[in-house]
């Protein structure tokens, strides 16, 4: 797990506090959206440095994690066992929080409020040092990345095909179609993935995220099938536990296979790569940690595949996974979330612009973002 060097720190710095914010639009639906609702992480130092972090999982689950009394020694939360930590000694932190959720957080939404615990540490250690992240996690190997628009299909294919033109004409290179109506019949799957194509145009690049809908049988022929639409991969197409489909599809597939959103542990991505022989990995700070994020990109490298971020969320998500990238060698595509919601776009005052159809990482000191404490009072859960 990486950290900074003790000469980096303040002397004596200590975390005060340890907040969770759900913020919740007015309506939420069943559309696999991840802006629709959020969880914030605030930390507070007695050194009257804060920083800030968010988790990508069941927002109001994270909250009772973080704020959880003590029960025991390994069973209690996260916010009892930092007060009075020092918040670079970003390894300690991690451990403690280990130690604390035992009986009950160390994977799924355990593992998330910690992750978004570790994004807020870096941004502590960054603003510490008057650096951005990517600076003191080694990098920057690059410092802008290709964006890809990503977005739900439409709910037919004649709205995927107007959703595909219209982003094409924004400059993106490349846009990225996921769930909605896929898996529904071989023949709506197909109809999809070729008006994305005819929406976008010949010069643009097509992803496809299935959302978890086959068997890796049924996954090698939709792969098979869409090779006519040059996909540039096919991401999530089995369960997450599938690790032995993957290796069978991964074998026989004519278009590159993505995945690992699901995962937040260093340990489940090693299985993915290794023994999934998975194409493109693919962690969100949001789940995973800036910390592990890193650790599975360089693994990646070192296994000659490729890592891209998963951020469906706001700006502080956006700049966790910029950071991460820029700290791992061959960084190439970037997940940028279009989702039409003020939770995506207006929770940080940074906008992160897409410029010749590329994003740059941040250079502000810590994430390099700022909080639009406006949104946070119009949307925060009481």
């Amino acid at each position: 797990m990486t950290s900074i060097t003790p000469a980096d720190s303040p002397s004596g710095m200590k975390i005060t506090g340890v907040a969770a914010l759900v913020l919740r639009l007015p309506d939420v639906t069943d559309r696999c959206d991840g802006t629709q609702d959020t969880c914030l992480i605030k930390i507070d130092t007695d050194a009257g440095i804060t920083g800030w972090g968010e988790v990508d999982s069941a927002p109001t689950v994270v909250k009772a994690i973080v704020e959880a009394p003590l029960s025991h020694q390994i069973c209690t939360g996260l916010a009892i066992v930092l007060e009075g930590a020092d918040p670079l000694a970003i390894d300690l932190c991690m451990t403690r929080m280990n130690e604390a959720v035992n009986y009950y957080g160390r994977t799924a939404v355990g593992a998330h409020a910690m992750a978004s615990v570790n994004l807020a540490l870096w941004d502590i250690a960054g603003k510490a040092c008057d650096r951005p992240v990517y600076q003191l996690l080694g990098g920057p190997h690059e410092k802008r990345f290709r964006a890809y628009c990503s977005i739900l299909f439409g709910d037919t294919p004649e709205e995927t095909y107007e959703l595909g033109r219209r982003f094409a004409d924004q400059g993106f290179t490349a846009v990225k179609f996921g769930w909605g109506p896929m898996g529904r019949d071989e023949k709506t799957d197909i109809a999809l993935v070729r008006e994305a194509r005819r929406g976008v145009g010949d010069d643009v690049d097509v992803l496809i995220d299935a959302g978890q809908v086959w068997d890796w049988k049924t996954a090698l022929k939709r792969a098979q099938q869409f090779t006519e639409f040059r996909p540039f991969w096919l991401e999530e197409p089995l369960h997450p536990e599938d690790v032995s489909g993957y290796a069978r599809l991964c074998e026989r597939s004519p278009v590159p296979i993505a995945t690992g959103e699901a995962e937040a542990r260093y340990q489940d991505f090693e299985k993915l790569l290794v023994e999934g022989q998975v194409d493109w990995i693919q962690p969100d700070p949001g789940r995973c940690g800036i910390s592990t994020m890193v650790d599975v990109g360089r693994l990646a490298h070192r296994l000659h595949r490729r890592v891209v971020n998963h951020s469906f969320k706001s700006g502080i998500t956006i700049a966790a996974s910029l950071h991460a990238l820029a700290a791992v060698p061959h960084g190439e595509v970037f997940e940028y979330c279009m989702s039409d919601s003020p939770l995506r776009h207006e929770l940080t005052r940074e906008r992160f612009e897409v410029k010749d159809g590329y994003v740059s990482v941040p250079e502000g000191p810590g994430l390099g973002v700022t909080i639009d404490e406006e949104t946070v009072e119009n949307f925060l859960v009481r």
